[in-house]
């Protein structure tokens, strides 16, 4: 019962840890919106870089191990991927809401899986396409506000970002499927990557980043520390700790959170048709996810079953050569005629020196009372089964 016990208080744990960096990814927007209101943009990416970078250094030192070929090589393409998704994002999230704009973003839970042709080689259910499909009247409500209306640049921009990123999330996956990387040390290849392209960008707004207020500052730090190094770390602990259907799911709740944020923080309001359109769009991407995931299982489970029935015929295989070579004599070979029995001699005939078979010894008889002698092996004949040849253990 306490094991029991302690099992659901950990699993509560985990869930809790999740649903944090939900929040704390779903409140980004906010965050992003208001340092993007007080410093440019590309100042912004410089100093959110720059900051992650630092403490992901400190954390590599920490652990006193220098970095792979491999994560080198996964880290450089990577970080400039990321660093494609946060200009878009950025510059998004500064001409719309910030609810609006988690909402668009999550977009790329569906586009992802169309992205990742690797992960799904015989192709998604019709059910996936029908449910993306309502992703395109809820982006549309969304961009809408008190009426239909040419769309805001801001939505624009977010929904590039959602593309942006899952094709992002794709070269992840791509790229660091057949290698060996650690997170710490991939993240730390990506920030340096984001700092040292957005340095010159940014040097015109330098002087600005460096007169910024406290509060600016302030969101610069949430979104390097905790938007970034912090929720990625406790992500991995997490997801390590449960199912990744379940991990998903509350993963997903992100851009409930920044419509939350986005209402309770900055005062934004939804209209019935903003509304509508959220509800839609949160509804399609976890339909979406659950057939996606659904899918992938069952293409899992099928190609572990495959793999099991091939090493069941391999096992009989072996085990119908290794009962062909039963009853086979000593020196003869696999694929030959077996030697025929030699029956027991009788008689006179059992007291002669048995030389077609060596080492075996001469048996006296009751029909002659004077045994011959018993003769020695033939020289250098085996006594004993033939190495390399089955006896039949």
């Amino acid at each position: 019962m306490a094991v029991h016990r302690g099992r659901v208080t950990d699993t509560r744990r985990t869930d809790v840890v999740l649903l944090l960096v939900a929040l704390v990814w779903g409140s980004s927007y906010l965050s992003a919106q208001t340092a993007a209101a007080a410093l440019p943009v590309l100042t912004v990416l410089f100093a959110r870089y720059a900051l992650a970078a630092l403490v992901c250094l400190g954390m590599v030192a920490a652990l006193r191990s220098g970095w792979s070929r491999d994560e080198v090589r996964a880290g450089l393409p990577l970080g400039l991927t990321q660093a494609a998704v946060l200009v878009v994002e950025t510059y998004g999230v500064a001409h719309t809401t910030a609810a609006n704009a988690g909402l668009i973003i999550s977009l790329a839970i569906v586009l992802t899986p169309l992205l990742d042709r690797a992960g799904h080689p015989g192709g998604l259910p019709a059910s996936f396409y029908a449910a993306a499909g309502l992703c395109v009247p809820a982006v549309a409500l969304l961009m809408s506000g008190n009426g239909f209306h040419a769309p805001r640049l801001g939505d624009l921009l977010m929904l590039g970002a959602a593309g942006v990123r899952a094709g992002h999330v794709a070269l992840v996956g791509r790229i660091t499927a057949r290698r060996t990387v650690r997170p710490v040390h991939l993240t730390a290849v990506q920030t340096l990557v984001g700092t040292a392209l957005f340095l010159p960008l940014s040097a015109g707004g330098l002087p600005d980043l460096v007169r910024a207020s406290g509060g600016t500052w302030g969101q610069l730090v949430y979104l390097a520390l905790f938007c970034s190094v912090f929720a990625f770390l406790v992500q991995t602990w997490a997801v390590q700790r449960t199912s990744a259907s379940r991990a998903s799911l509350l993963l997903g709740t992100e851009p409930v959170w920044a419509a939350a944020v986005g209402v309770a923080l900055a005062g934004e309001r939804f209209t019935p048709l903003t509304a509508l359109g959220a509800a839609l769009m949160i509804a399609a991407g976890y339909r979406a996810q659950a057939v996606e995931r659904a899918h992938r299982a069952a293409r899992t489970a099928a190609e572990e079953g495959a793999a099991r029935d091939r090493a069941v015929r391999r096992t009989a295989k072996a085990r119908d050569r290794g009962s062909g070579c039963r009853g086979l004599s000593p020196g003869a070979r696999p694929g030959t005629a077996p030697v025929p029995p030699v029956e027991e001699p009788t008689g006179r005939a059992a007291a002669l020196p048995a030389a077609r078979h060596p080492g075996a010894a001469a048996r006296p008889s009751s029909a002659d009372p004077t045994p011959g002698p018993v003769p020695d092996p033939v020289p250098g004949a085996r006594t004993g089964p033939v190495p390399g040849v089955s006896t039949g253990v």
